[in-house]
């Protein structure tokens, strides 16, 4: 059977270090940081990447206060997505949209922050909010997003830990391609900093990052890494099919060439490089290519010591002979923006497609000789000879691994 050809037509999108792709990738390019330092509750300050976008762009003041940090990034990102898609919202039918929005938690956030407030009122249930249930329920963001658009048709989220952001789009592609829908809001969002308890967890597992310099504290690949700098954000693609896209004179980002989606079935936290390897070569082959074919390849690597080894280790193995793949990491920007990740750092490599620039790994001091990989571009962008296929690697707990490969549009 034929499939369609599905492409993305709009983006939207915010970033500890940008609130459009402009100048999100501008700042890639030129190795600024958004990470900071937050105060969490009971730990004191951390580094995190803040998102700094205007959540009244798009909302009432009455609709933020009801709603969640996570619907306002959803919103946010939906609305700009649209905006840049040129779609004519007005006249589309509500009822062919469809919402898929990866996600690594929801409701923590609000748990937390009521379990703390009543606390402070001897637990008297009185002063817990009549909102919680809406705010808690896992589809919440793809909820808000289909009250603040209108959207009557499928709404809900995928909860994919880190891998979440690809499946998103994966999972769009296949709605589209069955018909369901004719236009699919898809990609990820994470609210992840609100919650001290991600921190404590990671605090616990010798995982969380720590540095004097906050901007410095996400390091993929650097001999001298030390864990993860938690991070918020979402990104939110308008994805159609070809012919439709065509039809009414769409610009086009890139198309869907293929996909993976597996299982380590090991461990609930450690990665396992035998079935990552597995699954970039499934999304290679699922689009019809070899590794020679791919031109950058968006590493997942956290700054996890065995994390990122994992993660080279598996690349080292599918792309052995391939001079000209260059190899990069969005995280050392941006720290990791959970079930938003994959979203995040594929629309920081899209206009690779335009100007041929490879963004850096930043904040590698010293390499790891483990992470040695060859292609790795470190802390200054590069030149590539060809960019037609982006790699992207998402990986989450649990051992589930997701890898999607978007290439140039062509005719």
């Amino acid at each position: 059977m034929k499939q369609s050809r599905i492409v993305i037509t709009g983006l939207g999108l915010t970033a500890p270090n940008g609130n459009q792709l402009s100048e999100f990738r501008q700042n890639l390019l030129t190795g600024v940081s958004g990470v900071e330092l937050i105060e969490v509750r009971y730990m004191g300050s951390q580094p995190a990447g803040v998102c700094h976008f205007d959540p009244l762009k798009h909302q009432k003041k009455k609709d933020i206060r009801i709603g969640t940090r996570a619907g306002s990034i959803s919103i946010y990102c939906a609305r700009e997505a649209v905006a840049d898609s040129g779609v004519n919202w007005e006249a589309f039918d509500k009822s062919r949209a469809g919402i898929y929005l990866g996600i690594t938690e929801h409701g923590n956030v609000e748990t937390e922050n009521e379990i703390y407030n009543i606390s402070l009122f001897k637990h008297d249930t009185r002063f817990w909010s009549h909102h919680h249930n809406p705010r808690t329920v896992a589809n919440n963001p793809a909820g808000e997003v289909s009250l603040n658009l209108g959207i009557t048709g499928p709404a809900y989220t995928l909860g994919a830990a880190c891998a979440a952001g690809n499946l998103g789009l994966i999972h769009a592609a296949q709605m589209l391609r069955l018909g369901e829908i004719d236009l699919a809001f898809a990609g990820g969002v994470s609210e992840s900093i609100q919650t001290f308890g991600i921190f404590a967890a990671f605090k616990s597992q010798g995982a969380l990052a720590s540095h004097p310099d906050p901007t410095k504290a996400s390091r993929p690949f650097d001999k001298k890494r030390n864990g993860i700098v938690v991070s918020e954000g979402g990104c939110i693609y308008t994805m159609e099919r070809l012919e439709d896209a065509l039809a009414r004179g769409a610009k086009i980002y890139g198309e869907v060439a293929g996909y993976c989606v597996n299982s380590d079935a090991t461990d609930y936290v450690l990665p396992n490089a035998v079935r990552q390897a597995e699954c970039i070569r499934k999304a290679i082959a699922h689009a019809g290519l070899v590794p020679a074919d791919i031109d950058i390849v968006n590493t997942h690597a956290t700054a996890t010591p065995q994390g990122d080894i994992q993660e080279c280790q598996a690349i080292a193995e599918v792309f052995a002979g391939c001079p000209d793949v260059n190899i990069n990491n969005t995280k050392s920007f941006i720290g990791h923006a959970m079930g938003a990740a994959g979203a995040l750092e594929l629309a920081g490599n899209l206009p690779s497609f335009n100007d041929l620039m490879v963004h850096p790994t930043i904040n590698v001091d010293e390499l790891d000789p483990q992470c040695d990989v060859p292609g790795l571009v470190l802390n200054q962008p590069k030149k590539a000879k060809r960019v037609d296929a982006i790699l992207n690697n998402s990986f989450g707990m649990l051992g589930i691994n997701s890898t999607l490969i978007i290439s140039r549009y062509r005719a």
